[in-house]
Formats: structure tokens, C-alpha cells, sequence
């Protein structure tokens, strides 16, 4: 036969690799799967005597960089390089990890003030597969060593710090120490932190999490989650497989978004905590406020905490209106700069109403046990000018 391939044929093919030197900037690898030269390096590659892409619900080039610089972000200046793996998204996260170290009958001990989307999934979805969920006040820690004393079934202590949305912050050091002690993973999430402020991993937590939509990429044009872990072979050996098995990979193109956005991350946390200051001292003087939650202002319940274990404070504040929902309402309305958004990290300046917005589908009981009112107002504190983000909440105090 004609060894010509015919048009048709040549349509299908892909091209040559025409690359002589390596890219600048990370490439885009928009592939489903990965094409082997014989058999034997196929066979190789899936029995794992051989390092190499599959599939990219398994692995992608492109997602694994982004994954693995995230890590070294994490683990920076330490002697361990830990491990990452990149989620379809923050909630991704959680429940691949969760549902890959923990198993029916096991306790999750966590805090009450805790992301109504992270407690939503703890009880609606983890609790019907036998997973018993613990609420608790996790910077009582003479109460976590209670609990764990009189509950073995506690296999994880899963925490945010600073919390979402009250900015409560917790000891890591100490939270880390008493898991340890008692057989269970400490489980960090750093989302408003981010290793740039803070890294969970130095002060003994064995895993933390990110929703990499929100500082990390900080310009609002993708959707991810991270789940970093201190131990490699654990995260290959445990955590990997649910990535796997239950599809909760992300995808190469929000992957190399996360990762153009990270290139600015230590530019725009300074400039988000340098607003986010200000903004804080400014609110704290209004006597339309009731009260101000900043770890970086000395009214902080845990300001000597956030000191030790951050290097800065970060860039979301909330507040607490004195006339509650409707000064609240008033308040967001009135805002011209400022977006309502239910999100944060980006680099303008994001407001948000806790008790309708992120946390509705909390039971309000439990919702009001946990600090968040019906006034309080979150505030992601942008990287725009200080002087138009304080002139625009002077606007919406004026409508109050």
C-alpha cells in the first residue's frame, strides 16, 4: 500500500512538536490523555515503575507545576518539601481530602464559626456517609484536650484561621500538638492567610487547604482548591486515590490562571494589608459600629496570637452595624466602589452579608451561636487606592 498518508488522515494528526528551546512562561497542556511510544512504556507508566502522565484526570504537566509550586510556597525554608495536589475547587478540596483519610465512624472536630459552604458539607453530606461531625470553640484548647480525651473516635481537628467570616483566630501550634497527640490530622485552612502571611505546615499542621480562587490567583477569572500536605507518601498513598476516584481534579486552564495570578501574591498581600489597616482603624472610630473584627487591631480577642503566628494580618475585615440587618442593607447599597460579591481575595474591594449570602443555608441558631449576626458586614479589602475605598464606606455610613 501507499505509505503517503492521505488528507483526511493528515487532518487528524497532530503536528510535530516544533519547540527548540524551553518556554518562557508555563504552557497550557489541554490534553485528556497522554500517547506512549510502544506498549511497554504504557505499561510502565500505569503500573508506576515509570514517572509519567496518564490521563489528566490523574495528572496534567500544566496542573501538576501549579500544584507542586504551591507547595514549595508552603514548605518554604523548610527541610521537607511536602506535596500538592490542585481541586476542581476550595470545596473539592475538603471533600477529597476528608473523604480520603477519614472513614464511617470517625469524628470530625472543628469550631462553630467555621465557612457555611465548609459546615454545609460536613453535615449534609459527609454526616449521612458516617462521618460524626464535633462543634466546638477551638481557641478553648483546656476544651479541645477534653474532647479528644473522651472521644478516640476523633481522627481530625479541621480548622480556619482566621475564620470566616468573624476573623476568629486559632492556635495552630497548640491545635497541631494536641491532634498529634491523640492520633488525629491537623487540618489547616489558609485561604485568607496564604503562605505569604502564614504557613500552617512550619507550626505542625499535617495538611492545608486553600480555595486558590480567592488569594492566590487574586483577580477573580478562575475557580480552584489546594490541598498541601507535609507527607508525601500519605498524600500519594491516601489522598491521591479520591482525587483519582472521584474526579475532583482541576482543569489545565484555571491551573495556569492560578498560576499567572500567584506571580503578584507577595506585591498584593502588602498592599491588602496595608488597606485593610486602614480601613480597620476607620471603622473602629465610627459610632455607627458596634464592633470591628481585625487581628490586627490590640481590641482582637487573639491580636497577640495573630502577632506570633502571622506576619501580617490580611486584607478582610468585618463589622458589626449598630441598627443591624436594615443599617446593613442601607450601608451595601450605597457603596459605589465597592462590589457585592460572594467571594474574596480579588484585588478590588469585595463587600458581603454573611447571615444572606455565605451563610444562609446555616441554621440560624447555630449561624448566631457561632458570632455571625444578622449586621455584620465582611469586607475583602481590595488593592485599589486607601483613600476612594475609605471615601466610598464613608458613603455608605452617611446612608445609614
Amino acid at each position: 500500500m501507499d505509505d503517503v498518508i492521505q488528507f483526511g488522515s493528515l487532518c487528524v494528526q497532530e503536528p510535530a512538536d516544533q519547540r527548540t528551546t524551553q518556554p518562557h512562561q508555563l504552557p497550557i497542556y489541554a490534553t485528556s490523555s497522554f500517547a506512549f511510544d510502544n506498549l511497554e512504556e504504557g505499561m510502565e507508566v500505569f503500573s508506576g515503575q515509570r514517572a509519567g502522565h496518564l490521563y489528566s484526570r490523574f495528572g496534567n504537566p500544566t496542573i501538576d507545576a501549579v500544584a507542586g509550586k504551591i507547595a514549595a510556597l508552603e514548605c518554604f525554608g523548610e527541610a521537607y518539601e511536602g506535596a500538592g495536589y490542585l481541586c476542581s475547587s476550595g470545596m473539592g478540596a475538603i471533600s477529597t481530602l476528608c473523604l480520603g483519610l477519614l472513614k464511617p465512624g470517625d469524628k470530625i472536630l472543628t469550631q462553630r464559626n467555621l465557612y457555611g459552604g465548609t459546615t454545609e458539607l460536613f453535615q449534609k453530606m459527609l454526616e449521612p456517609l458516617g462521618l460524626e461531625l464535633v462543634l466546638a470553640e477551638l481557641d478553648d484548647l483546656a476544651v479541645v484536650e477534653r474532647l479528644l480525651n473522651d472521644q478516640p473516635g476523633i481522627r481530625m481537628v479541621y480548622y480556619e484561621t482566621p475564620a470566616n467570616p468573624t476573623l476568629t483566630c486559632l492556635d495552630i501550634r497548640a491545635l497541631s500538638s494536641l491532634a498529634g497527640q491523640h492520633g488525629a490530622y491537623s487540618v489547616a485552612d489558609n485561604t485568607f492567610a496564604t503562605p505569604d502571611l502564614q504557613r500552617p505546615l512550619q507550626l505542625g499542621a499535617d495538611f492545608v487547604l486553600h480555595s486558590t480562587t480567592k488569594y492566590l490567583n487574586g483577580h477573580g477569572n478562575s475557580t480552584s482548591g489546594a490541598i498541601i500536605g507535609k507527607d508525601a507518601e500519605r498524600m500519594q498513598e491516601e489522598v491521591f486515590p479520591a482525587l483519582k476516584l472521584l474526579g475532583t481534579n482541576c482543569n489545565p486552564w484555571d491551573a495556569w490562571l492560578l498560576n499567572n495570578g500567584m506571580k503578584t501574591l507577595s506585591l498584593r498581600m502588602e498592599r491588602h494589608c496595608d488597606n485593610a489597616e486602614a480601613v480597620a482603624q476607620y471603622l473602629s472610630q465610627s459610632p455607627l459600629v458596634s464592633q470591628v473584627h481585625y487581628p490586627g487591631l490590640n481590641s482582637h480577642p487573639q491580636y497577640d496570637l495573630a502577632k506570633r503566628q502571622m506576619r501580617r494580618s490580611g486584607g478582610v475585615v468585618s463589622f458589626e452595624l449598630k441598627d443591624g440587618l436594615a443599617a446593613g442593607r442601607r450601608f451595601v447599597n450605597a457603596l459605589s466602589l465597592c462590589s457585592i460579591a460572594p467571594t474574596m481575595g480579588d484585588i478590588d474591594t469585595l463587600v458581603m452579608h454573611p447571615a444572606s449570602m455565605s451563610h444562609l443555608r446555616v441554621p440560624q441558631e447555630q449561624r448566631l451561636a457561632a458570632g455571625i449576626t444578622d449586621g455584620m458586614i465582611r469586607l475583602s479589602v481590595g488593592i485599589e487606592e486607601a483613600v476612594d475605598i475609605l471615601a466610598d464606606l464613608e458613603r455608605g455610613l452617611q446612608a445609614v
